[in-house]
């Protein structure tokens, strides 16, 4: 069964710092690029961040520098760390695992990130 689980949202005041987690289960995690959406009350789930199998980052142009995205291997785990945070970041954040070669995709159930302003 695969899992892929959240951790480190919570509520911040604007200009803050969080970090997230996502802890995976049931997949060769390092056949596997990762990745982090958000999803704003109203809107479309966006993309965050990603990391490819290789290590090679990709980021939504408003996050380039105030978020970033790795993977360790050895623990199955992906970060994103959120510097300078803004009101508008407010948003559950997923994370994605997806395998190209097999057509898998996996989700996990989602963190809440709140920033005050």
């Amino acid at each position: 069964q695969v899992q892929l689980v959240e951790s480190g949202g919570g509520l911040v005041q604007a200009g803050g710092s969080l970090s997230l987690s996502c802890a995976a289960s049931g997949i060769i995690f390092s056949n596997y690029a990762m990745g982090w959406y958000r999803q704003a009350p109203g809107k479309e789930r966006e993309l965050v961040a990603t990391v490819s199998i290789g290590d090679s980052t990709n980021y939504a142009d408003s996050l380039k520098g105030r978020f970033t995205i790795s993977r360790d291997n050895a623990r199955n785990t992906v970060f994103l760390l959120m510097n300078s945070l803004k009101p508008e970041d407010t948003a559950v954040y997923y994370c994605n695992a997806h395998n190209s070669w097999y057509g898998q995709t996996y989700w996990g159930q989602g963190t809440q990130v709140t920033v005050s302003s």
